[in-house]
């Protein structure tokens, strides 16, 4: 019998990915905090993030395959977050008008039943237009990103913030990448194409 497949997250924009690959999975949100460290870096922060989430989950169903998976955008090595607010957005988009920012996506998939997990960090990288306030500010309005890394959605209206994308995958900068995920369920024995 195969494994349950749990996705540890509450995230609305993780379950929307998840469902394009047609999989049978459960939502279970971990729950756990997530302040950075002293000291560090971007990269361990999603790492260690994504894999605490999977472990805290992996409690509740200890025969599941668990993805974890946390998100963060940097600009010149500093963590920009989600927002949370219109004024903190508006200084996030302001910020990176006309720069670049990366954003670094953890994800972990952890089996549960042998405590093994496969953990790795997916960099995109992303291009903003030069933005006036008036057009930050009618953004915001229309979209209200403030639960996004960032400031924006760019499944929606966000796209039109961009001069250009860069990286493997496209859904990591939404929050869950399927590419590098698909090559973990693989090694876990989860043929996503096989249709069983």
């Amino acid at each position: 019998m195969a494994p349950t497949l749990v996705l540890a997250s509450s995230s609305s924009y993780r379950r929307a990915l998840l469902d394009k690959l047609g999989l049978d999975y459960i939502c279970d949100r971990p729950d756990i905090d997530e302040s950075s460290q002293e000291n560090e870096n971007a990269d361990d922060l999603v790492k260690r993030l994504s894999l605490e989430k999977a472990r805290a989950v992996a409690t509740r169903h200890p025969n599941a395959l668990i993805i974890g998976s946390d998100q963060v955008a940097t600009l010149d090595d500093h963590i920009l977050g989600k927002p949370l607010t219109h004024s903190r957005a508006i200084e996030q988009l302001s910020l990176t008008s006309g720069r670049t920012v990366k954003f670094l996506t953890g994800l972990c998939l952890l089996n549960a039943n042998t405590g093994q997990y496969q953990l790795d960090t997916i960099e995109f990288d992303v291009v903003f237009r030069e933005l006036t306030p008036k057009q930050i500010e009618n953004y915001l309005i229309r979209e209200k990103p403030y639960d996004c890394a960032g400031s924006f959605k760019s499944e929606g209206l966000g796209i039109a913030l961009f001069r250009a994308l860069q990286g493997d995958d496209p859904n990591s900068l939404i929050g869950l990448p399927l590419i590098r995920l698909v090559d973990m369920l693989q090694s876990e024995g989860l043929d996503v194409l096989a249709g069983d």
